[in-house]
């Protein structure tokens, strides 16, 4: 039987199979779903919610590829940011699946894939581009009556931003990959200058700025504590038999700190890390082109497991658990001791999602 046709019989069946990692289906809840980009067919783009048994509540179609998503912190609002260099941004309810806005980007300039909304949700932060030179931006919007307008830009911190995520004191911490692109073709290898970069989120002033040893470990994806502690992962942009660690945390102040494994585990990742989640007690990595996640003790920063996932993307925490999810369909639950249970559904994934909880 092929893959498609199984995964076809699960759903139709209403059937979702754990691998035995753990029990079996948890129960549909009307008031928790996750929303990311999705894909169907071989170039047709959604975004969409499923349930957190897999079933699907709703998908709206996109004008091109997916990446990060923006949550609003009150309202049942989100953006869906194209997937760099992206040319839109998405703005859509989440609760009922309408669509309230498109936003394309500026003349000569591009979206990187990811955002976040300051604390009272009145604004949208973006990491955005210059085309022609990748001179990175943050573009500052407001959000009015269901639309985003764009009134500000913040800049000077470096090329190529990627992931933005809101700290607790209310500033924005951005991971800046350094590269120079034309289009996804990489330009400045040699030169390239990634950083952490700290930005207070009402001028855009540059606040701290924390880099690596190794200038090819590009800077991208983020999460944050809720005591303020930044844990980034990277994509490695240097020699392909080096395997350099991948995530890393921070506190601002301090230098960057790698978290553990030996180099034939940072091996598994095939140099490229996608989501962070992180809990009181874990931190989970996914890496779609290594098809696995890694596991590490929260506080200890040891490396618990590195486990198989297909075309491994999202990640999201919420309530002590870990949520991630495969381009392949799939769904897996981690509790705080770090026990998986996995399932499937017929509805792939892209690179990220969120867990909304109601």
């Amino acid at each position: 039987m092929q893959r498609r046709q199984f995964l076809k019989g699960l759903s139709a069946a209403g059937v979702l199979c754990s691998l035995g990692l753990a029990g079996c289906a948890l129960p549909r809840s009307p008031q928790r779903y996750l929303i990311g980009g999705g894909r169907r067919d071989q170039n047709r783009y959604v975004v969409q919610a499923l349930n957190l048994d897999g079933s699907l509540r709703f998908e709206l179609p996109l004008p091109d590829r997916g990446h990060g998503m923006a949550v609003h912190p009150q309202l049942p609002l989100a953006v869906c940011h194209a997937r760099r260099p992206g040319s839109f941004l998405y703005l859509f309810d989440h609760r009922t699946g309408e669509k309230l806005q498109i936003r394309m980007a500026d003349p000569g300039r591009h979206y990187y894939g990811h955002g976040v909304f300051s604390a009272d949700g009145r604004r949208l932060f973006t990491t955005e581009g210059v085309s022609d030179s990748s001179q990175g931006i943050i573009g500052v919007y407001e959000l009015t009556a269901g639309r985003l307008n764009k009134v500000s830009e913040y800049r000077g911190f470096g090329l190529g931003p990627h992931e933005i995520r809101l700290l607790p004191n209310g500033n924005l911490v951005v991971g800046v990959g350094g590269v120079h692109t034309l289009g996804r073709e990489p330009l400045n290898l040699d030169t390239m200058a990634p950083s952490l970069c700290y930005l207070d989120a009402a001028s855009g002033e540059l606040l701290e700025q924390a880099t690596l040893t190794d200038k090819q470990l590009s800077i991208r994806h983020l999460a944050v504590t809720t005591d303020g502690e930044v844990f980034s992962g990277q994509q490695y942009r240097g020699e392909p038999d080096d395997y350099p660690p991948l995530v890393v945390r921070h506190r601002a102040g301090q230098p960057l700190q790698p978290l553990g494994g030996t180099r034939l585990d940072w091996a598994r990742f095939n140099h490229y890390i996608a989501s962070i989640a992180v809990t009181d007690t874990l931190i989970a990595a996914t890496s779609p082109p290594g098809n696995c996640y890694g596991l590490w003790h929260r506080h200890s920063g040891e490396l618990i497991r590195i486990a198989p996932l297909p075309d491994a993307s999202g990640a999201s925490a919420k309530g002590g658990q870990i949520w991630l999810g495969s381009g392949q369909g799939g769904i897996s639950q981690l509790d705080s001791s770090g026990r998986e249970q996995r399932f499937y559904s017929a509805y792939q994934w892209d690179n990220h999602w969120a867990l909304i909880d109601v």
